[in-house]
């Protein structure tokens, strides 16, 4: 068994082939090695027909990589495809370096980029998972059973005791992280409470959320041209026009074959996804599999219970693409689509009409009557901030412009005893006709 150094920067990215069998693409391995810190000094396409139990790509094949890993100085061999506990640990016995599947890599990001406490327990309780299964010789020296006094090892004590550690571990990190998902809840409700709507931002990596995340919300979320830039999911305060406020929240980028893992572990982050009143599917319209892309994240949406949430795409990079700024309304088939450039600011208006648009139908605008001795509704109403003008005319009767969500001013009129076709409602598109 060989010494696992440190460091893991010189890598060999292997991408194997199978007949009849859809393989990753080999750039976005290569851009998530990149991202997670190797120097990539080659690649090696191995076409196969089938997998190879013992070593997945065959011994001749083996034998190749590992003169190739002694000639390069190779120190980490990144495998960009799922590699079983037994495959990995035979290609390591027989490359005498480091191996890594797409699995491992993705998780080894996931530790790199999360920096909130809620985020690492996530990718603790990953790893860990990832971990248990590859419990394999870890300890080999302590498993051989020698001749002699006092060389006689405790066989598989040390394995056994690591599982059961982990077990533990995994245990406690489940607890925190039910924790902290009843926080979010309790957060989650007091937004309900106070009618405030949520927008979820989702895409693939690097589709750009983080850059239209903070131009919407002129937050200093950390933005990069990398895979999986950001990581922790972040909430703010969006406030639109006509005084429509939601709440933006920008979440975990997706990848095609995520580990599940990763799913399992981020069930609580996605939630936020799953809640959302409006899910912002943000689209790299300068990729060429962008079509790709756009099934893929709309698969992981089903995996985790947010396909039937309504969707607006956004296609951002448009600078990139050379494309001009656009609206497209929403089909049958389609949701409604803009074209802009978080980086540039292009098209930002038009997304900003949109979502107002989409939130101004929860909304009613309108005037309301009131005799002097209601007085209670008319406190009720500044109270809740839904007053936008106020007159009186020669009678003494009041008149207040109001602009409130249909929920708030329903409940006002229970609260109050007005009745609600008392409003004077104005045409606004979308909204439904309040009669007198």
């Amino acid at each position: 068994m060989f010494d696992r150094p440190d460091s893991g920067e010189r890598a060999l990215v292997v991408h194997p082939v199978f007949a009849n069998a859809p393989s990753c693409d080999v750039h976005e391995f290569i851009e998530l090695a990149l991202s997670a810190g190797a120097d990539v000094e080659d690649t090696v396409i191995v076409n196969r027909p089938r997998p190879e139990a013992r070593l997945l790509i065959g011994s001749g094949k083996v034998a190749e990589l590992a003169e190739m890993v002694a000639r390069l100085g190779i120190e980490l061999v990144l495998v960009s495809h799922a590699l079983s506990p037994s495959q990995e640990r035979n290609l390591e016995r027989e490359l005498k370096c480091r191996v890594l599947d797409r699995g491992g890599l993705i998780l080894d990001i996931f530790a790199q980029r999360a920096r909130s406490f809620e985020g690492k327990l996530q990718v603790e309780l990953a790893q860990l998972r990832h971990l248990s299964t590859r419990l394999v010789r870890g300890w080999t020296h302590l498993e051989r059973q020698k001749g002699g006094i006092g060389l006689r090892g405790p066989g598989e004590t040390q394995l056994e005791t690591d599982r059961r550690l982990i077990r533990d571990r995994i245990r406690k990190l489940t607890a925190r992280l039910e924790k902290v998902d009843r926080q979010r809840e309790l957060g989650r409700q007091n937004r309900l409470r106070n009618e405030v709507p949520t927008v979820a931002l989702v895409g693939y990596t690097n589709a750009g959320k983080s850059t239209l995340f903070n131009a919407l919300t002129e937050a200093d979320v950390y933005a990069a041209d990398q895979l999986f830039a950001t990581l922790d999911p972040t909430l703010r305060r969006l406030e639109l026009d006509d005084h429509v406020v939601t709440v933006l929240a920008d979440t975990v980028g997706f990848v095609s074959d995520l580990p599940h893992e990763l799913v399992a572990a981020f069930k609580a982050t996605l939630t936020e996804t799953r809640e959302a009143d409006v899910i912002l599917h943000v689209i790299d319209a300068s990729d060429p599999e962008r079509s790709l892309r756009e099934q893929q994240v709309n698969a992981v949406l089903e995996e985790i219970g947010a396909g039937d949430v309504e969707q607006i795409r956004v296609y951002n990079k448009i600078d990139a693409a050379g494309l001009p700024p656009q609206v497209a309304e929403a089909s049958e088939s389609r949701p409604a689509a803009v074209w802009l450039s978080a980086l540039t600011g292009d098209g930002l208006s038009l997304l900003r009409t949109v979502l107002t648009q989409r939130f101004r139908q929860d909304h009613i605008r309108g005037t309301l009557r009131l005799e002097s001795s209601e007085g209670a509704a008319r406190a009720r109403l500044f109270e809740m901030g839904a007053v936008t003008d106020e007159r009186y005319d020669e009678d003494g009767q009041c008149w207040l412009d109001i602009d409130m969500t249909a929920k708030d001013f329903m409940r006002m009129c229970s609260q109050t005893g007005l009745v609600p076709e008392r409003l004077e409602r104005e045409d606004t598109p979308g909204a439904q006709r309040v009669s007198r």
